[in-house]
């Protein structure tokens, strides 16, 4: 349908009370009609964007304006991003540079339009011109030019900097051995790249669920963060890896000076790299700007605290006579296509509970509503006579068994610490499956919600161990999903690495 009509639809709201839900439908009726039309024949209406923008800026009510960010971030934007073609790169900084002109040009973004002007950005094709040039950038990096401090940015998300960015900080710190690291990011990484002393992080929060104007301030963040840290060293000697970073809109926002900003183009459809995981891609790109091929698995570097715990709590699930402990994790983030189904959670878990001396550790997730659904989860297991215990990390002393489930309520730090210790990781597409290929623990990861290949072979986790996937096909025929066949699949992956 033309702008016009959801233009009428937009104006019929605003002259009553407007209520979020009213605002949910029609800003995913307008973002679903966008890519209608970019689907068919790649046809662009701006004016959608548009729409979307001012739905967005009208008021300061977050429980009115987010609804429209998430439906041009959720069905748009992320749409653009994981099909690593060319063509949808292309649109998505074309949407993100109009989007960042609509919000320079309300009151709310005057901080916005003062600083795209101090770096010569005043309009969209300026921003578009930009992000174009880094693509194609030739800047390289090596031994002989004197670098004392680099700063990355995070992924926002950590499954992605433990893919990426760990992969990056290694790669340079090879390099440049006498640098200091700076890592700006989210208080997580703390827990993850805290015990290693080479990296400093500065804590910078990205909302992904805020409105346009509230995700986009993160990069006024990041970019005061650069300041005060290339205010205590010279600019010539500092360089900013963007990793393809949400900080920075994927590189459509500008944090520093060209010639000593390296940007990872990691949407690239390049022929070469088709069946590359991101960490192999990290790879690729780090040789040519270093002139220098080497690899680097993905690392993470949890903090002591965590790991003695975590030590001490299978140690003594050992001794209590557990042959094999298992890590499992069903949260899908903000993210529901990503679940199978209630069904297959279940069966998965009473027919791992079938093979003796076994215990699960049942991630629970963050938030009250992960907290409920595993909660219920854990009682069917439980109404169907094994042993169940609710616990928490670093509360494990009153374990009396080695065969049953344990639901662990945990940060990342620490259930990351518990997959170190473990004999094995099963579970969704999710930051945990990075974490244990790093960490070396074979992991099996039931993938669902996508069918593009070349998503699913770019995120699969990957590390020195086994790390497999089973692929479920929910959006063909939802119906026609079998819970046995994924079970004696991933019951088949698993007889790899399943000798004690």
């Amino acid at each position: 349908m033309k702008s016009s009509y959801y233009s009428e639809k937009w104006s019929a709201l605003t002259t009553q009370d407007v209520d979020p839900n009213s605002m949910r439908r029609l800003s995913r009726q307008i973002a679903y009609s966008f890519l209608d039309y970019y689907l068919k024949d790649c046809y662009y209406e701006k004016d959608y964007i548009d729409l979307l923008c001012e739905m967005t800026t009208f008021s300061e009510d977050p429980k009115l304006i987010n609804p429209s960010a998430e439906a041009l971030f959720s069905i748009i934007v992320e749409s653009l991003c994981d099909d690593f073609e060319e063509l949808q790169t292309m649109t998505y900084n074309k949407v993100m540079a109009q989007v960042i002109t609509c919000c320079r040009n309300v009151p709310a973004g005057k901080e916005l339009d003062l600083t795209l002007n101090d770096f010569g950005m005043y309009s969209s094709k300026d921003l578009i011109d930009r992000i174009n040039r880094i693509r194609i950038n030739n800047n390289s990096l090596s031994s002989q030019k004197p670098i004392r401090k680099i700063i990355l940015l995070s992924r926002v998300t950590i499954g992605a900097d433990v893919a990426i960015t760990s992969v990056v900080f290694q790669r340079l710190n090879m390099i440049f051995p006498e640098a200091e690291f700076v890592f700006i990011g989210s208080s997580k990484l703390e827990e993850l790249y805290g015990g290693n002393p080479r990296i400093k992080i500065r804590r910078l929060t990205y909302s992904r669920k805020g409105g346009l104007l509230e995700r986009l301030s993160s990069w006024h963040s990041a970019l005061k963060i650069i300041q005060e840290e290339t205010a205590s060293c010279p600019a010539e000697e500092t360089i900013l890896m963007d990793p393809d970073s949400r900080l920075s809109q994927l590189g459509v926002l500008p944090l520093f000076p060209l010639d000593r900003y390296f940007f990872f183009d990691s949407r690239s459809d390049s022929s070469l790299n088709k069946t590359m995981s991101m960490a192999e891609l990290a790879n690729s790109w780090l040789d040519k700007i270093l002139g220098d091929k080497n690899f680097c698995y993905p690392e993470v570097w949890i903090t002591r605290p965590y790991v003695d715990i975590a030590t001490h709590f299978c140690e003594m699930l050992r001794n209590k006579g557990a042959k094999r402990i298992i890590v499992a994790n069903f949260g899908v983030g903000a993210n529901p296509r990503k679940r199978v189904g209630r069904r297959l959670e279940e069966e998965l878990l009473l027919t791992l509970l079938q093979e003796p001396n076994t215990v699960i550790l049942l991630d629970k997730g963050f938030g009250d509503e992960e907290l409920d659904y595993t909660n219920t989860l854990m009682n069917t297991i439980k109404e169907q006579g094994h042993s169940v215990l609710h616990s928490s990390f670093g509360s494990g002393d009153n374990v009396s068994f080695g065969w049953g489930l344990i639901g662990i309520q945990s940060r990342i730090g620490e259930i990351a610490a518990l997959i170190a210790k473990c004999d094995e990781f099963i579970g969704y597409d999710s930051a945990c499956q990075h974490i244990a290929a790093a960490l070396g623990t074979p992991c099996v990861t039931i993938f669902a919600g996508s069918n593009n290949m070349r998503f699913i072979r770019r995120w699969s986790a990957y590390g020195r161990k086994s790390s497999n996937i089973v692929h479920v096909d929910t959006l063909t025929d939802p119906s026609s999903i079998e819970v046995e066949d994924i079970i004696t699949r991933i019951m088949h992956l698993r007889s790899g690495h399943n000798q004690v």
